[in-house]
Formats: C-alpha cells, sequence, structure tokens
C-alpha cells in the first residue's frame, strides 16, 4: 500500500497530466496507482477529474480554448480507460442515470460539456441531449431511458427563462424524478425559484451535488 505521500504524488501527476493535455502521463500515473494499490475511485475523482475541474477554470479565464478543452479531455479518458475496471463495486452503487442538455435557444455547450465529462469519471450513466434542446424532449428522454436526474444549463440569461417551463414538463411527466440546473446566470436561489432539487455553480461540485439530489431521490421512490 502507498504512503499518504507518495498517494498525493500520483493524483497531483494524474491532474497534472490532465492540466497539460498529456495522454502518455495519463496512462502512466494510472498504471502507477494500480501497481501501488491506491483507489481507483479516488484516483479518478481526486486525480483526473480534479484536473478537469482545473481545466474548466483555465477555460473561463480565458487561459485555454476549444482545442486545448479537447486534449485535455482525451487525458482524461486514456486515465479512466485504465482506472475504470478496477473501480470497486460499492463506488459504482452510488452511481445513477442522468439525462444532460443545453435549453432551447441556447448554443453554448462548454459547461454542459465538462460536466458530463464528470458524471462520466464518476461512472454515471450520461444521456447527452446535446445543445438547443426543445423543453419536451427532456421529459421524453427521461421516460425513454428511466433516468433518475435531468441536468439542464442555460448559459444566457434569455435563454434561462427557459428553465422554469422544461422543469415543469419533467416534474409533470414523473414528480419523482430530480431536476438540477445550471450555467452562468443561474445561481442557487433562481433554481429553486424554478422548482429544481439541485444546483451546482461548476463542474467540479456537480457529481457531489449530484449524489446528495440521488440520494433524496431513491427515498422518495
Amino acid at each position: 500500500m502507498a504512503s499518504k505521500e507518495r498517494t498525493e504524488e500520483l493524483l497531483k501527476g494524474l491532474q497534472e497530466a490532465v492540466i497539460a493535455m498529456d495522454e502518455d502521463a495519463a496512462v502512466e500515473y494510472s498504471k502507477a496507482v494500480l501497481d501501488e494499490g491506491i483507489d481507483a475511485y479516488n484516483a479518478v475523482m481526486n486525480g483526473l477529474a480534479k484536473g478537469m475541474d482545473k481545466v474548466g477554470q483555465l477555460y473561463e479565464a480565458q487561459e485555454y480554448f476549444v482545442p486545448e478543452l479537447l486534449l485535455c479531455s482525451d487525458a482524461l479518458y486514456a486515465g479512466l480507460e485504465i482506472l475504470k475496471p478496477h473501480i470497486k463495486a460499492e463506488d459504482e452503487q452510488t452511481k445513477g442515470q442522468v439525462v444532460i442538455g443545453v435549453v432551447e435557444g441556447d448554443i453554448h455547450d462548454i459547461g454542459k460539456n465538462l460536466v458530463k465529462i464528470m458524471f462520466e469519471a464518476a461512472g454515471w450513466t450520461v444521456y447527452d441531449l446535446g445543445r438547443d434542446v426543445k423543453l419536451d424532449r427532456f421529459a421524453e428522454e427521461q421516460q425513454r431511458t428511466n433516468s433518475d436526474i435531468v441536468a439542464m444549463s442555460a448559459l444566457m440569461t434569455t435563454s434561462m427563462l427557459a428553465l422554469p417551463e422544461a422543469i415543469k414538463l419533467v416534474k409533470a411527466r414523473d414528480p419523482k424524478v430530480a431536476v438540477m440546473v445550471g450555467g452562468a446566470p443561474v445561481t442557487r436561489d433562481i433554481a429553486k425559484s424554478y422548482g429544481a432539487d439541485g444546483y451546482a455553480d461548476n463542474a467540479g461540485q456537480v457529481v457531489k451535488e449530484a449524489a446528495r439530489v440521488l440520494s433524496e431521490v431513491r427515498q422518495r421512490k
């Protein structure tokens, strides 16, 4: 079993590999994690996903752009391919299914894509509707997949106004489904006033918030 210092060193290496867009390093660090008996789920969430969260911050600060995001994602998925088969069953049990998309009238999907990566890294099943999604599609896809959570984003104040209607449509089909919302103009108070069950202001927080929401959903059933 690796020491605490060695564990932190390898987690830091995974983070930096993603930030540096280095697929080879992500693979090497992931293999080292397994060789030294470090928990694979810990490595995914506190290594790869944490690195991707930093990438999101760099994008927001306009230090990284779309090409960098894509290369960082490639590094994350390269590590994920090594680690995911070794995630323990009890970690998987806390996961669920999520329908995700950007509401109608909005084509800004970078934030949504980062959130999707975080969900996938954490072992969730993701049904990605893309961007500019007609409001009834969220409810339809939830019904088709029997997903636990519907996650919607809006990046403009104009498209944000579509969220209450979309939430209403989902809840009308199944009141037990949880809805999460996010995006630059959305706040926790706004999310609550719209009838959402969860809110995350950045991709790094979304999995933790989703786990909380999912726990509530399962208690309702």
